[in-house]
């Protein structure tokens, strides 16, 4: 049930930035702006997926170190590595 005895800050008509929007929505609940809320369509076309792949620490390590002498992201090498095992 909603505290009507709370006294709740206007919501401003526009915010001069970005900054100053999420300052404001940083100590105010949007449950408190109900009535200005309008449903919207939002449509997501996901195009990639990410999978988790538990590592051991040893295994990590080793990743780490090697993606740094080539200058590559980790994430990178994991897929280069996956795949030449897969194709052979």
């Amino acid at each position: 049930m909603r505290n009507t005895n709370k006294k709740i800050d206007p919501l401003p008509d526009e915010f001069s930035s970005e900054e100053e929007a999420g300052e404001f929505w940083d100590r105010h609940s949007i449950t408190d702006y109900e009535e200005y809320l309008e449903p919207v369509e939002f449509k997501a076309d996901i195009k990639r997926r990410h999978f988790q792949i538990e590592l051991d620490e040893e295994t990590f390590i080793a990743l780490r170190s090697y993606s740094k002498k080539q200058q590559k992201p980790a994430k990178q090498l994991v897929n280069e590595i996956i795949k030449q095992k897969i194709a052979s």
